[in-house]
């Protein structure tokens, strides 16, 4: 049964995978034997040098992913290096809280071409090449906050975002299962990442975020990366549209 979490021969490209989230989904990809073809808007060196002392073969692709050309150059890259794909795990997102009356369009410019309009767009570059193999698999990472609204804060533009993430996910999946393409979602709670930090140093939001999750604690990267293993993975090969919480039972209350 093990072997089914096996990834040996495949070849997965993660977007926004140097750090954070998307640098442990790659780190576990790998040791579950994927090549990895990682996006990243900016160096780092040490997430970088994480992936090597893994063990994974990796190569890195530079850019925005809101440059509507990233998708077909990242996607060149990743054939050119490894030949083919099989997996897309779309991780690159960013966050920003304010009021909606004075949120700004530059800020939700930002979320929408990042959280969601990149999303699509790397979606409809892999899809041609999943279907040509007649298999493989798209992982959107999601949010929570694409289920409710979160408080204290104000995210309502975020929020919508990973809404529209989830219904991406369900609305490719059953519109490409018929060709052996698999599409689901991880849906993570608050998580020790760099994005999150400064909301646990906040005194207004950090006793609420604990309060409101059962366990009590803060999740970590590697325990998104474990569910992304598993739905990446022929483990999950009767699990499509699917959009998994790993959110320490947020989404419980």
């Amino acid at each position: 049964m093990l072997d089914r979490f096996r990834l040996d021969g495949k070849v997965a490209l993660v977007t926004g995978g140097n750090r954070g989230i998307g640098l442990a989904i790659a780190k576990a990809l790998g040791h579950a034997g994927a090549r990895c073809l990682v996006t990243a808007r900016r160096d780092n060196p040490d997430g970088e040098a994480e992936l090597r002392v893994s063990g994974t073969e990796f190569d890195v692709a530079r850019g925005d992913v809101r440059d509507p050309d990233m998708p077909a150059r990242a996607l060149a890259q990743c054939i050119e290096r490894f030949g083919r794909i099989d997996i897309l795990v779309n991780n690159a997102g960013v966050a920003s809280h304010g009021h909606t009356e004075t949120f700004d369009d530059e800020r939700l410019e930002l979320i929408l071409s990042t959280n969601v309009a990149s999303v699509f767009r790397f979606c409809r570059e892999a899809l041609p090449h999943l279907k040509a193999a007649g298999e493989g698999v798209i992982l959107n990472v999601g949010s929570v906050s694409g289920f409710i609204s979160n408080i204290p804060q104000n995210q309502a533009a975020y929020n919508a975002s990973k809404a529209a993430v989830h219904m991406l996910t369900k609305s490719l999946a059953s519109e490409f299962a018929p060709d052996g393409v698999r599409v689901n979602a991880v849906a993570p709670g608050y998580i020790d990442t760099d994005m999150t930090r400064g909301g646990f140093d906040n005194p207004d939001w950090d006793p609420v975020w604990r309060r409101m999750t059962p366990m009590g604690r803060y999740g970590q990267p590697e325990e998104v990366a474990a569910c992304a293993l598993f739905l990446c993975s022929p483990a999950a090969s009767y699990v499509t549209g699917a959009v998994l919480p790993v959110d320490g039972g947020y989404l419980t209350r």
